[in-house]
């Protein structure tokens, strides 16, 4: 942790609140504040939310709501004491209880003259470039529409997991998605500790560090909820993926008293994870926001050096080995001899030509497969360091 604690006091003369100065805010909730810790949907929570979320507004900031709580409301509802395994029972409850989550959502926001709108994403429609860019335009007309919208995961239609890891990655994607300044992640617990402070006396609070922080990563702990699915982990790397778009997070406990309306007024709540990266491009946000990846290119030595130092394409003669199965146009990862991604990005030919194309100089490509597309295995303009 020395390297987290220096950050922690590099940061220390930071006066206010990272909501304060923020224009356009994502604000995750956790199962466990919106359900009462699975008890069934909290109406006087929710309504408290909607009150401190209209107060921000007042202020002219525009605001997503992410948040969990459609699944346990569901289990509520359909009597279920255990979270179920099984897709298809966890696709029910979703279905059950999203009707009451947005329910309450509108009827709550609806007492402040402010319109909801629920807004279900899958992974499918970040990684396809046309949904993408469609998502992100409803999104940003609903903004400016002053609508509040409330986002979570199509879970009734999810086939491969019931999510996309979590809530707090999709905070994170949907805080590129609209290039919000400020990802504002609302748990049970009062930020990030040194350690857990439910096994360790010792454990020290972070209030300050940068979002992308390795050490911030090795300290993490598991899931801390039977309701909900993140843990400290996926809180940090949501930071380290919102950082991508030149967002900061606050990662604050839900149950302070009127917590957002006093970040919003200055106050340091929480642990506060700035960025200090630039800002990627939006379309490279778009790559590097890929959960899967449709297959793996090794590279050499000298493939990472000019990937990653000198900022050029990635040419065949650089990759030693492909893994997986993937066509022209789709997003494969791009990895050192240790299977450490260092890129990824659009790939120019299908995983059969690759393997046929890979050791070779560009000038035999036409040679081998018979045509030319370009002599880039991936053009730099398509690649985004990871």
């Amino acid at each position: 942790m020395k390297s987290t604690t220096s950050k922690t006091v590099e940061h220390s003369s930071v006066a206010k609140s990272l909501v304060v100065d923020a224009k356009t805010i994502v604000i995750k909730v956790g199962s466990s504040l919106v359900t009462n810790n699975g008890s069934g949907l909290d109406q006087a929570a929710i309504a408290g939310w909607a009150v401190q979320i209209a107060t921000l507004v007042k202020q002219g900031k525009k605001i997503v709501l992410v948040s969990s709580g459609a699944v346990a409301e569901g289990m509520q509802r359909l009597g279920w004491k255990k979270r179920p395994t099984a897709v298809n029972e966890l696709q029910a409850a979703a279905a059950v209880g999203q009707m009451g989550l947005v329910q309450m959502y509108e009827s709550c926001f609806a007492q402040h003259q402010l319109h909801t709108a629920q807004v279900l994403l899958t992974h499918d429609d970040l990684a396809d470039r046309k949904r993408y860019l469609n998502a992100r335009s409803t999104l940003r007309t609903l903004l400016d529409l002053n609508v509040i919208p409330i986002i979570n995961e199509n879970d009734t239609v999810v086939t491969d997991e019931i999510r996309f890891g979590d809530n707090d990655t999709l905070g994170s994607l949907v805080a590129n998605l609209i290039e919000a300044d400020t990802l504002v992640i609302l748990t049970d617990q009062q930020g990030l500790y040194s350690a857990d402070p439910r096994k360790d006396k010792n454990a020290t609070f972070i209030q300050h560090a940068t979002a992308g922080d390795a050490a911030l990563e090795q300290m993490a702990g598991g899931a801390g909820s039977n309701v909900g699915t993140g843990g400290m982990l996926t809180k940090i790397l949501a930071a380290k993926r919102a950082a991508r778009s030149g967002a900061h997070t606050v990662i604050a406990s839900g149950r302070e008293q009127n917590v957002l309306a006093r970040l919003a007024a200055g106050e340091v709540i929480g642990t506060h994870l700035h960025t200090s990266q630039m800002k990627t491009t939006a379309r490279k946000q778009w790559l590097a926001d890929h959960l899967q990846l449709r297959g793996k290119l090794i590279l050499d030595t000298g493939a990472v050096k000019v990937i990653k130092q000198d900022g050029k394409s990635l040419l065949p003669i650089g990759v030693t080995a492909v893994e997986g199965e993937f066509e022209r146009g789709e997003v494969v990862a791009c990895c050192d001899a240790n299977g450490v991604e260092v890129a990824r990005g659009l790939v120019n030919y299908s995983a059969l030509e690759a393997l046929r194309i890979m050791r070779k100089p560009s000038s035999d490509i036409e040679k081998i497969l018979g045509y030319v597309d370009t002599l880039e295995l991936i053009h730099r303009d398509n690649m985004v360091l990871i």
